[in-house]
């Protein structure tokens, strides 16, 4: 069952019925597991994780967030055991950033990120001076622009990689203007930019596939599958190994391979 971060307003708040159960062992019934997650792709794959762990005896509690950087907060704070929706990338630079001691202890799933357009077949027709929307966080920004770099549509500086930004472009000849938005609004604004990159946990829901519509994509060999996170203190717990092993489950590969017709891919 999934939960909406409401429930996680105020630091240090914890979930109804969890207050009374602290001593309890993680992973059951007076204490689940608490994963945080992202609406659309990673909440559907967790739900089908949850259900197959169950079965098993090993309960969790999903609780969903609209925004990438509530899940690390939440985690760090103690209203989270775990979370399952960010990329080593990113991981590495919320570590950076905010000091989060955090570390991964399993795969979830890949997410493609493709670049969609309303208005345009091809990135090739793009006209002078577009506008092009790229998530305004630096990992997946980073990523979008490697991506729209090798589609053509410009050409970044030597070696810059997926912690590349604007001022890396080096080579623009149809002066295209990147927008960076809110990586869960990017679908939402396609009506009014030429283009978009968005990954697939958002694009998915909305009805658009990085393999049939995206006039760009990544391919399968992407460092951006998505990872199990864990405080550092909770790198070797059982219960945690057991949550990762929950992705892992043949049950959960083929429910990913069914319900998002390879658009998301199984990286357990």
């Amino acid at each position: 069952m999934i939960h909406r971060r409401s429930v996680l307003a105020l630091p240090g708040l914890l979930l109804p019925g969890i207050a009374l159960a602290q001593s309890a062992e993680l992973g059951t019934a007076a204490r689940p597991v608490r994963v945080g997650v992202t609406q659309g792709v990673h909440a559907q794959t967790f739900e089908k994780v949850s259900e197959v762990l169950a079965r098993e005896g090993f309960m969790t509690r999903g609780i969903e967030f609209g925004d990438f950087i509530q899940p690390n907060a939440a985690l760090a704070a103690g209203d989270l055991d775990a979370n399952a929706y960010q990329h080593l990338p990113f991981l590495e630079a919320q570590r950076a950033q905010r000091g989060y001691d955090f570390v991964p202890v399993g795969k979830t799933v890949l997410t493609l990120m493709g670049v969609f357009s309303r208005k345009h077949r091809d990135l090739a027709n793009l006209p002078s001076g577009a506008r092009v929307a790229i998530p305004n966080d630096p990992t997946n920004g980073g990523r979008a622009l490697l991506l729209l770099a090798q589609a053509g549509v410009f050409r970044l500086r030597p070696g810059a990689d997926h912690r590349a930004t604007i001022a890396d472009i080096t080579e623009n000849p149809k002066r295209i203007r990147i927008v960076e938005l809110e990586a869960a609004t990017i679908v939402r604004a396609l009506e009014d930019v030429d283009a978009g990159a968005i990954t697939g946990n958002y694009a998915v829901p909305a009805g658009l596939n990085p393999l049939r519509d995206a006039l760009a994509r990544e391919d399968e060999q992407s460092v951006y599958t998505v990872l199990v996170v864990v405080r550092r203190r909770d790198e070797n717990a059982p219960w945690a190994r057991r949550l990762a092993q929950g992705y892992a489950h043949p049950e959960v590969k083929a429910f990913v391979e069914r319900t998002f017709g390879g658009a998301v891919i199984s990286g357990a």
